[in-house]
């Protein structure tokens, strides 16, 4: 038999040395790390499993029932708990690597049977000073950690003691996420470079008498024949008045000649996610309105992403953006009144309500802190994230009925590098680059 090392997806030393780098963070005490659990099987039908970003982040290892517990101190170790190797549970649901083959596949100190986890996390747990895992994150395993501190507890006549201390894991984790390296960051650009080839082929596809979902069938296409293992989220392919729907799943309408098509959808390549919108007409020809109100949208994102560097804070790309957007919606005769005042009253948030961006990774809302100490944070070289302006413009009396149920978003991603940024997505983005994309 070949050995069980040729499967891993990459060098395990890229996640040995993020777990050293958390070990040395830690400085003494234990860390317990669960990946996702299954979802049930409905009789007979398997749901597509995907493990905990934590877990996967640390480990490499992608089959569900594992546990990584890491010991900080003098004499750090590394000990994986997964499913026991099943030959005939293999016949029908694939390969499993076993306790043993995956310690040396994935570069662990030790490797444990699943099913030993009563019996050998007590004793991992017995005189450490502190306990780390993701609290709160779910109430079963909370339930299952306090099982095995009490267990600990229950031995105290025998001169042994639980941790004294509990702390959040991502206290961590999350800042280490943050910060992107580049084995990271050759994941992230593969997986823009899928969803940049969909939405292209979207485009192309579009026209008048089509439905939503027969666009959102060629995204899934282009995504898997991309080599993506999934969507990194559920796709929205809203026409018309449903692009003025901010979570707008449904993907089920025709497509009108003369509406706007907005699509929001990306792949999920190496366990890490795109994420990119862009609004474009159903017939290729923007009207004179459509046309407006997308300049304004792309004129927003442009000075968002010039807003963005090393050392600007993280509000920034936002403030800018609202400011370009407010000034856009006075021109248009949307709102009323001075543009300062505008921002200041939130009235610009009738039109634009949510914010221009969120960190990316391994989930699309990716692990960090926006503030610290009360501050928006510092950008810093490796941070990585999306810039989303956007405008969805509702039928009302007073609203010019030239503009009556737009709705404009334009999403790309970047990474913040020590000069500016970089633009990871790059699906046509002006009026004369989509209509050129969608002739041709």
């Amino acid at each position: 038999m070949k050995s069980a090392a040729k499967f891993a997806d990459m060098d395990n030393s890229v996640y040995r040395q993020r777990r050293r780098k958390i070990l040395e963070e830690m400085g003494e005490g234990v860390m317990i790390i669960a990946t996702a659990p299954e979802v049930p099987r409905n009789r007979d039908t398997h749901y597509p499993y995907r493990h905990d970003s934590y877990f996967y982040w640390l480990t490499g290892f992608n089959e569900p029932e594992a546990v990584v517990v890491m010991i900080a101190g003098k004499q750090p170790r590394h000990i994986l708990f997964c499913r026991e190797k099943n030959e005939e549970r293999e016949i029908w649901d694939g390969f499993r690597y076993g306790p043993k083959a995956a310690r040396e596949a994935f570069g662990f100190d030790e490797a444990f049977s699943h099913d030993a986890l009563d019996h050998e996390l007590p004793g991992l747990l017995e005189n450490q000073p502190m306990l780390a895992y993701t609290i709160g994150r779910d109430l079963a395993w909370d339930t299952q950690m306090m099982g095995w501190l009490n267990t600990v507890r229950s031995r105290a006549r025998s001169g042994v003691h639980a941790p004294s201390r509990m702390v959040d894991a991502r206290i961590w984790l999350d800042e280490m996420r943050l910060i992107k390296d580049d084995h990271e960051l050759a994941l992230m650009r593969r997986a823009a470079d899928i969803s940049t080839a969909a939405h292209v082929s979207a485009m192309r596809a579009t026209r008048p008498g089509l439905h939503e979902y027969e666009i959102e069938a060629e995204l899934l296409a282009d995504f898997r024949r991309g080599g993506a293992e999934a969507p990194a989220y559920n796709s929205i392919v809203a026409s018309g008045a449903n692009a003025c729907v901010l979570h707008y799943v449904f993907n089920n309408k025709p497509l009108r000649d003369g509406d706007l098509l907005l699509i929001d959808a990306a792949a999920e390549y190496g366990s890490y996610a795109a994420d990119i919108t862009r609004t474009f007409p159903v017939n290729g020809q923007f009207s004179a309105a459509q046309k407006d109100a997308y300049e304004l949208v792309l004129a927003a994102q442009t000075a968002a992403i010039e807003a963005i560097r090393p050392g600007s804070r993280w509000n920034d790309p936002h403030d800018t953006a609202v400011r370009v957007l407010t000034q856009g919606m006075v021109d248009l005769k949307l709102i009323k009144g001075e543009v300062d005042g505008l921002i200041e009253s939130e009235a610009y948030k009738r039109f634009y309500m949510h914010r221009t961006g969120h960190w990316l990774g391994m989930d699309v809302h990716d692990a960090g802190e926006y503030k610290l100490n009360g501050e928006w944070r510092a950008l810093e070289p490796g941070m990585t994230f999306t810039v989303e302006p956007g405008l969805y413009i509702r039928p009302a009396e007073d609203v010019p009925e030239a503009f009556w149920n737009i709705g404009i978003r334009i999403e790309d991603d970047v990474l913040v590098t020590e000069t500016g940024c970089e633009v990871l997505t790059h699906p046509p983005r002006t009026v004369a680059d989509i209509e050129d994309c969608m002739r041709d």
